[in-house]
Order: C-alpha cells, then sequence, then structure tokens
C-alpha cells in the first residue's frame, strides 16, 4: 500500500488541516502519559506556530489542501510523525516514515533517531515494525515558552546506509 500513497511538500495553507492532525494525534497519544505542563502549552495555536517555523521541512500525504499526515525530519532525527485518526492502517505512516528515512540518508545520516513517550506503546510497535529498536530509555528536554519540560522517552535508532 505504501506505493500507493504520495508524499509531498506541505503548502502554507495547510498549517491549519496540518495544526489539527498534530493536536488531535498528539492529545490521542500523549495527554495521559506526558507531563501536565507539556500537555497544557500543547494548544493547538502552538502546532500552527511551530509548523508555520518549520514549514519547509514538513512533508506530508494527502489530495493539497487535505493532508492526511505528516513527518518532519531535523538533523538526524526523525523529528514528527503523526497521522490523522481516519487515515491510521491505510499505509500513510510507513510511507511517511519510508520518505523520512530517505531524506535522512540523503542528508548523509548513517544512524537516525527518534523519541518515542515512554507508554506510546502503539507508535512503538509502529517503529520497531519499521525496522527500528529501542536503544534505551533516556531523559528528554523540551524548551517550551515557559522554560524546559524534562521526561523520559524512548530512544529508536536505525541505521540507514
Amino acid at each position: 500500500m505504501i506505493d500507493s500513497v504520495t508524499v509531498r511538500n506541505a503548502y502554507p495553507a495547510e498549517i491549519p488541516a496540518i495544526a489539527q492532525i498534530w493536536y488531535d494525534a498528539w492529545q490521542d497519544a500523549h495527554v495521559n502519559i506526558l507531563p501536565a505542563e507539556l500537555a497544557r502549552i500543547r494548544t493547538l495555536e502552538s502546532f500552527r506556530s511551530r509548523l508555520g517555523e518549520m514549514l519547509d521541512i514538513v512533508r506530508v500525504t494527502g489530495k493539497p489542501g487535505l493532508p492526511t499526515g505528516f513527518c518532519i525530519v531535523k538533523d538526524d532525527e526523525l523529528f514528527q510523525l503523526f497521522v490523522s485518526a481516519d487515515a491510521r492502517g491505510t499505509g500513510v505512516a510507513a510511507a511517511l516514515i519510508s520518505d523520512g528515512e530517505k531524506r535522512l540518508a540523503n542528508n548523509g545520516v548513517r544512524i537516525a533517531w527518534l523519541a518515542c513517550a515512554v507508554g506510546n506503546d502503539r507508535a512503538a510497535r509502529f517503529y520497531e515494525k519499521s525496522g527500528w529498536h529501542n536503544a534505551g530509555t533516556v531523559s528528554h528536554s523540551i524548551e517550551t515558552p515557559e522554560g524546559a519540560v524534562e521526561f523520559d522517552v524512548w530512544r529508536y535508532e536505525k541505521v540507514l546506509f
């Protein structure tokens, strides 16, 4: 099914729709397992703002104007990967992770990594199915407008070439 899913660059006009996917999927996967202060500041507007700052590295699936999922890579990290609830199980996530891995490899990254919140078992199963391995639990710090928020994540890694 991956072959039938097209991954493309995101358009500025799609920021609200991508932000909604990010917000909904983040809430679904993280609101009950991450610190409450992080959940409080992860508003729909915060996702819109972050996307606006990173739009040049956002890749999406779905028809123009109707994104179904997105992936962001930064440096050697598969930084964000989220899929709308109605697109889960359709091959969208597999297409996005494959595209992200190719972008990382094309940037010369040999060993890529990603952070998966401890307790996000659905995502962990997907990453393992996609050939990533859990390299252990590490402390993770996220800078927010209100200061750093720290929590544990599973660090997943994959050798790309």
